[in-house]
């Protein structure tokens, strides 16, 4: 059945404000042309969205032929301010943007094990407040937030898991009082690290891949056919806790000591670099991260190259039984162990991986690293505010 006009019209200006996302400002004549479609209805669309406050004319291009400039269109970038998100148990970093993404202001703020939950939630909501404000926004209208543990996928709120700060959770719904004009939304920081790797690092020409985080704590993300999937409890992906040989005892409902984290966390990782007389470089967080940039740095030394090794083993543990069930064809190391391993760790994570498994696997390193859990949640806010003030055809 054929789309009735006003679907037609919604259909051509969200391709029109896609593409405007994408490429950056376009002619009326390099829309016509990314477009597919006649020039009127072209110069209808951006009449259209022009009058409504969704493009501007951002500059002009000079003539080829004798005649005017033509005019270049833009999206709007101030019509829109976003703020994204990193919660972690040791702090916050934040971010404001405008509609397209262009960072306005940067801020971050570590929260110290002892602050209660009340002090803790008021730094981080004034934290947002204040950067907004410096960033010129007088309203937020998305707030992207990426955070550890379980999002539960029938309510979209992070769930209660033992280990983490109370006042995570208690964020969230802090932020949706204090700012009830923008829409607030969490997810689980491995999986934006995932969607940031898909669209801007080094999973972006593949639609379906795994995430392996190596941080302070351990995770993955799990992408299929271009999906992120959470699973039926929003778990999918929780590979801390899979029971792991090398390890004493097992993991239990609350712990995940004994699990995959116990091999291959921060914590560790920094006891494995201590045991092999690896000094972490300074000011590395984590330490952890320091140790393998040190051991990266001089791969040849014979202390390096056997705590990179023993690493590797750990490490390829997690990924085997990843592609064990899932055969994703590529696993990327992320989080700042998976960045500071670089190359060189992927590399030997990937020797181990032909000899430990049938399938094929390309293990990756991020080019993200610990950046990816903003990078991640600012897209999300940028896609949830575009979805919202560009209109879904349908909807």
């Amino acid at each position: 059945m054929a789309a009735s006009p006003s679907t037609a019209r919604a259909i051509n200006d969200r391709l029109a404000l896609r593409l405007l996302q994408q490429e950056g400002p376009l002619t009326a004549g390099q829309l016509k042309e990314l477009t597919g479609l006649s020039r009127p209805t072209v110069a209808d669309l951006v009449e259209r969205l022009t009058a409504a406050g969704l493009i501007e004319v951002a500059g002009e291009v000079r003539a080829q032929r004798r005649g005017p400039n033509a005019k270049l269109y833009g999206i709007v970038a101030g019509r829109a301010h976003l703020a994204a998100l990193d919660v972690r148990t040791e702090g916050v970093a934040l971010v404001v943007s405008d509609l397209v993404g262009g960072v306005l202001a940067e801020a971050s703020l570590p929260i110290a094990d002892d602050t209660g939950t009340g002090p803790a939630v008021e730094q981080a909501v004034a934290l947002v407040e204040r950067t907004a404000k410096e960033a010129g926004a007088d309203r937020l209208h998305t707030v992207g937030i990426g955070a550890p543990g379980l999002i539960d996928p029938a309510t979209g709120e992070l769930r209660d898991s033992t280990g983490l700060p109370e006042w995570h959770r208690r964020l969230v719904a802090v932020l949706q009082e204090r700012l009830p004009e923008a829409r607030v939304s969490v997810e689980n920081e491995t999986n934006l690290a995932a969607l940031a790797e898909q669209r801007d690092g080094a999973a972006s020409d593949r639609d379906t891949f795994v995430l392996l985080w190596l941080g302070h704590g351990t995770g993955a993300a799990v992408i299929l056919d271009g999906t992120l999937r959470r699973g039926a409890s929003g778990g999918t992906g929780e590979i801390g806790f899979l029971p792991v040989p090398g390890t004493r005892g097992l993991p239990s409902a609350t712990d995940c000591t004994g699990g995959f984290h116990s091999l291959a966390g921060a914590a560790a990782v920094a006891q494995l670099a201590a045991e092999h007389g690896i000094t972490p470089d300074r000011g590395a967080d984590p330490e952890a991260a320091g140790a393998v940039r040190a051991a990266v740095s001089a791969p040849g030394d014979t202390a390096h190259a056997r705590f990179l090794d023993t690493l590797a083993d750990r490490v390829a543990v997690g990924v085997a039984s990843v592609v064990a069930l899932l055969d994703p064809g590529c696993v990327v190391l992320g989080g700042e162990l998976g960045q500071a391993g670089g190359t060189e760790l992927a590399a030997r994570v990937q020797d181990r991986l032909t000899t430990m498994s049938p399938l094929p696997v390309e293990v990756r390193p991020s080019t993200l690293g610990g950046g990816a859990v903003l990078r991640g949640a600012l897209l999300t806010a940028r896609d949830h505010a575009q979805d919202e003030l560009f209109g879904v055809p349908g909807h």
